[in-house]
């Protein structure tokens, strides 16, 4: 479809694209032109005048896109479905003996019953709809009742711990809220029941809430139609009458879709307002174009609620994709679990993280002499860089004689999108992704505010883009919204990464800037240093800080090893600085090495460097209830 939208585009131009990057060069220096190209492309339906792109502003966040269209998100999620049969959502459990295929018949039924629920507890326009839930077809069919009627959706994981989750709804004065009655993971059933009623009763501004039957075959069952009641808990049986279809409310481009949440691994979550239109358009282009993703193909990725990825994963409807919701560990019960899913599902696009693949490496699976993967054309890896050894590994020992695309992608929570991603019309080069952004005018920055290329700088938005939030809610003069994106470069979009753009377009990711090491006053990535020590056989993980020594900084690198009962001697403490020394440069060196049981990291799947950098210094970590391992951090304290 890329191929397809460049020939349109260029004819509209005027002119010829010989590849890939003078398409994406065009799309940014003719950015209004761009995005008026792909809306009318894409097919979405909306109404009103696309003549103005831009809203006028002096401001960057100020120039937001279509201000006099409007449209509806769930509206578009089902525009593509041809059939009342066709399959939409298919919903797995880790123990695979759970499947729930929700047709777009059954769908529709389901958000129409759903909305009536919400409407009985007063949810409208504007209102927030919240949602402690697994990655289920029933959080998405949830979602997309209270979006119909104009209510604004957020939702967090089960696995977050309660403080956690009320760091987050607590913010927003929720109306209705959505929970599941237990959730699976590593072969263990985890009841919610005690963590819903004490959420509820935390939240005075509830109306309503209701729950869901999670560990269930049937469809019927696991929306559980009667379980809606008061806040107190009263369960009282829903009339349904009255409404046969769903409630499709068409509003505003920029009217709020999601409320997302920062990490919060340095204070309260941050909460990041997504819009209807840029979330739409955007979700389209990566799907449409990015991915080629066809009708009733098999998409799957692996993320939980509290997570962008679902939202990106959910945005897959738009092209009438088969969309799959899986809930539990990954490896579970065999290492290899998620791949048998892969292979028996026969999925087409398959996501994951850099994490994943890296732990299967590690265990050396062999994946191609167990699984053909026949119909998979497509893997996507996200949350952290992918390493080079990790693009070796795949193409060795994982693809089938088929030719698959490992396309790594990197955006985030705050753009709920990529700004870069892989792309049909380049190769794979080991080590990079593929591509910026359609419309996304990504550089990279250095200190003095210069664009270089084929160097380590800032990764910088110099143009506004659809799916940049409208605002930060509970932020009405806009001003922590200035300071998390705008206060490096004045209206220049500052993301935090520490990236390199090479001569053919193509972006290696070295890890967060404010996690950068600066010994000798020189910065390097910490990604740099995880390539070299991760694909060592005996470790597992580590994690890279620099730890402030009389006016400068050095190094300090923690290892897990694969066997706990492995030692850091003197020559496996040589071996290591000898591998990063030659694979790296002498300046990556660190200048101490200790060994930890385990390496911290948030719940979305990122090492958090700061909080690790903080302890080791005698400081506040921050909120540990952003982690998914928050003891962990108790070790590192002998190392003040």
């Amino acid at each position: 479809m890329m191929g397809e939208f460049a020939q349109k585009f260029a004819s509209e131009l005027r002119t010829e694209f010989k590849d890939y990057e003078e398409l994406f060069q065009a799309s940014v220096t003719k950015l209004p032109q761009f995005w008026q190209s792909y809306l009318k492309f894409s097919g979405l339906i909306f109404s009103g005048d696309a003549s103005v792109v831009q809203a006028e502003g002096k401001e960057f966040f100020q120039r937001q896109f279509f201000p006099k269209l409007k449209l509806s998100y769930p509206k578009n999620l089902l525009r593509n479905y041809k059939s009342e049969s066709d399959t939409v959502l298919v919903g797995l459990v880790e123990n695979q003996e759970q499947r729930r295929v929700w047709t777009l018949g059954a769908l529709k039924k389901a958000i129409a019953e759903l909305q009536q629920v919400l409407k009985t507890a007063g949810v409208s326009k504007g209102d927030r709809v919240a949602a402690l839930m697994p990655n289920s077809p029933e959080t998405v069919i949830a979602m997309m009742a209270a979006t119909g009627l104009g209510a604004i959706w957020s939702s967090c994981s089960p696995d977050f711990g309660e403080k956690g989750i009320l760091d987050r709804f607590s913010q927003i004065d929720a109306k209705f809220l959505f929970v599941a009655d237990q959730v699976l993971y590593n072969g263990k059933v985890f009841d919610l029941a005690e963590k819903n009623q004490n959420l509820i009763s935390q939240l005075p501004t509830l109306k309503g809430h209701h729950t869901f039957k999670h560990l269930t075959s049937s469809c019927d069952e696991a929306l559980n139609l009667a379980s809606s009641g008061a806040p107190a808990g009263a369960e009282t049986s829903q009339s349904l009458a009255g409404q046969a279809s769903p409630e499709f409310l068409e509003v505003e481009f920029n009217h709020p879709l999601f409320i997302m949440f920062s990490s919060g691994t340095t204070g309260t979550p941050k909460c990041i307002v997504h819009g209807v239109g840029g979330t739409t358009l955007q979700h389209s282009k990566e799907h449409q174009l990015h991915c080629d993703l066809r009708y009733q193909e098999k998409l799957f990725y692996y993320s939980t609620c509290g997570w962008m990825m679902w939202n990106w994963l959910v945005g897959g409807m738009l092209q009438g994709a088969q969309v799959y919701c899986f809930d539990g560990s990954p490896a579970a019960p065999e290492a290899d679990s998620i791949w048998q899913l892969a292979e028996r599902e026969e999925l087409a696009v398959f996501g994951t993280s850099a994490k994943f693949i890296g732990a299967c490496r590690n265990q050396g699976l062999k994946l191609n002499q167990k699984f053909r993967f026949e119909k998979m054309r497509l893997v996507l890896s996200t949350g952290s860089p992918l390493l080079p050894e990790d693009f070796d590994y795949f193409y060795a020992d994982v693809q089938s004689k088929s030719p698959v695309q490992l396309a790594s992608i990197s955006g985030g929570t705050d753009i709920i999108s990529c700004f870069m991603l892989g792309s049909p019309m380049k190769p794979v080069v080991r080590g990079e992704i593929q591509a910026r952004g359609l419309g996304m005018d990504v550089q990279a920055w250095n200190s003095k505010g210069e664009a270089v290329s084929g160097e380590q700088a800032e990764l910088v938005c110099c143009s506004p883009f659809p799916s940049m939030p409208v605002m930060f809610w509970n932020d009405p003069d806009h001003k922590k919204f200035q300071k998390a994106y705008f206060g490096e470069f004045k209206n220049i979009w500052h993301h935090g990464d520490y990236v390199e753009i090479r001569e053919n377009g193509g972006v290696v990711v070295y890890g967060r800037s404010d996690a950068t090491l600066n010994p000798g006053g020189v910065r390097i990535g910490t990604a740099e240093i995880y390539r070299q020590v991760e694909t060592h056989p005996l470790v597992a993980d580590c994690i890279a800080v620099g730890k402030r020594i009389e006016g400068d900084e050095e190094v300090q690198l923690f290892v897990k090893f694969k066997d706990a009962t492995q030692n850091l001697n003197d020559d496996l403490i040589k071996d290591l600085k000898s591998r990063i020394r030659s694979g790296a440069s002498p300046r990556h060196v660190p200048k101490a090495i200790f060994k930890v049981n385990d390496i911290p990291y948030t719940v979305s799947g990122k090492k958090v460097e700061i909080a690790v950098k903080k302890v080791i210094h005698g400081e506040d970590p921050g909120n540990r209830e952003a982690l998914s391992n928050p003891e962990s951090l108790e070790e590192f304290k002998k190392f003040l």
